[in-house]
């Protein structure tokens, strides 16, 4: 007997229908199945000394990465992680969080014109997660006009970085190096998913490491993480809101949309800001917010067997001319959001789901800025050199387009 390993029927993995969501990694009892490693590219960035290295980490990296060190699952190691990575030599340090707001400034927006204003189809879908990105664009391509054209947060990170951070800094771009720490396997895909991943003339994101990658690093650099100081992310992209927290939790990213959305339309902050029906690990999670007097129906969808009925509810609502369930969508591949994703450490429960969660959710609930739109960094950004939201430099360097890649030819 021959005996060959590839995936299913012969298929390269770029043809294959694997949405490298990296469960399989997270989860593979005999630790066979692992993520390609970039370790190395890093060290030798670090090493380049006309490299400027600059590096970002992702909400749900900060609860998780813990758990390497003996932490409780869920504890937030935010400011240490701002000097650990300051020790591993990089030149800035920004948080992704920061992309998180810029991120709901953006879609937030999106939404109002298409609910409010009628500027195209609704619902709404969020895109922050590039293997439920990948899964729509393989089997479900109808799906495409209901997305939104938001990058992630760490691309739109990576390519500020390079043209806003760069002149404000007066660095050549092409010896920027961003690296991004993320809890997620599928940004290594995402970072060069299209050539609108490379809107400045450079690629946004050059590597993106997962949690275990890092725990690698702190261990092979010798570093003694546990007593290590905290201290802060650098200015221009580091200060962030609680918003943008809790991207890392499922219906994170909607709760933090509902808060901006509400005030783009009425001018006023939502009084009941933890918008309690997107919280918690059910499947899928409906709700309904009034703004105006109008309601909004929303869903939050984790996990791509529950994302998948949700999509096909609204595809035959679209084919029957019936009134669209939703105005508003959330999906996640990973099931619990980025804090069940792929690249965390190993040996994910509900249980930790739910630890890693809370931690995200009480940040969120003693920052001192809960609302993306008060980000005064934010607002510098905007008034420096965006303009506002959607403008024309917006949407060339913040947003992105999709395609039809169907796995299966007919």
């Amino acid at each position: 007997i021959n005996t060959r390993i590839a995936p299913a029927g012969d298929i390269q993995l770029n043809d294959s229908p694997c949405v490298r969501c990296g469960q399989c990694s997270a989860h593979c009892p005999t630790g066979a199945i692992f993520e390609y490693d970039h370790t190395e590219n890093v060290w030798e960035a670090l090493m380049d000394e006309e490299k400027y290295c600059i590096v970002q980490i992702a909400p749900a990296v900060r609860v998780a990465i813990g758990e390497a060190f003996g932490y409780p699952p869920g504890t937030n190691l935010t400011k240490k992680l701002y000097a650990l990575l300051r020790r591993l030599g990089f030149n800035a340090v920004f948080d992704t969080n920061f992309g998180a707001d810029l991120t709901i400034m953006e879609e937030a927006s999106e939404f109002v014109e298409r609910f409010a204003h009628q500027k195209g189809p609704l619902p709404l879908i969020t895109t922050c997660c590039p293997s439920w990105v990948d899964f729509m664009e393989k089997f479900f391509p109808e799906a495409i006009p209901y997305f939104s054209s938001c990058k992630s947060p760490h691309q739109m990170i990576g390519v500020l970085s390079k043209t806003y951070y760069a002149q404000k800094k007066n660095i050549d771009p092409k010896n920027i190096v961003v690296v991004s720490i993320m809890p997620c396997t599928s940004k290594k895909f995402e970072i060069q998913r299209n050539k609108e991943m490379q809107a400045s003339g450079f690629q946004d994101v050059d590597i993106s490491l997962t949690t275990r990658e890092l725990s690698r690093m702190i261990k092979q650099a010798g570093i003694d993480f546990n007593n290590l100081p905290d201290e802060e992310a650098d200015p221009i992209m580091g200060d962030y809101s609680g918003a943008g927290t809790i991207f890392g939790a499922t219906g994170g990213v909607m709760e933090a949309a509902l808060r901006t959305a509400h005030y783009f339309v009425t001018g006023e902050n939502i009084k009941n800001i933890e918008i309690q029906p997107v919280r918690g690990l059910s499947g899928v999670k409906e709700g309904e917010l009034e703004i105006n007097g109008q309601k909004i129906r929303i869903a939050v969808a984790h996990g791509l067997g529950n994302v998948e009925q949700v999509i096909r509810k609204i595809l035959k609502a679209q084919k029957n001319n019936l009134e669209l369930p939703y105005h508003f969508i959330e999906v996640m591949a990973c099931p619990g959001g980025c804090v069940g994703g792929g690249g965390q450490p190993y040996g994910i429960t509900d249980e930790l789901r739910k630890l890693r969660a809370q931690g995200l959710y009480q940040e969120d609930s003693i920052k001192q800025i809960r609302f993306s739109h008060e980000n005064p960094q934010i607002k510098n950004l905007y008034a420096e050199f965006l303009d506002k939201p959607l403008s024309e430099k917006s949407h060339h360097l913040l947003h992105t387009k999709y395609r039809s890649r169907s796995v299966y030819k007919k």
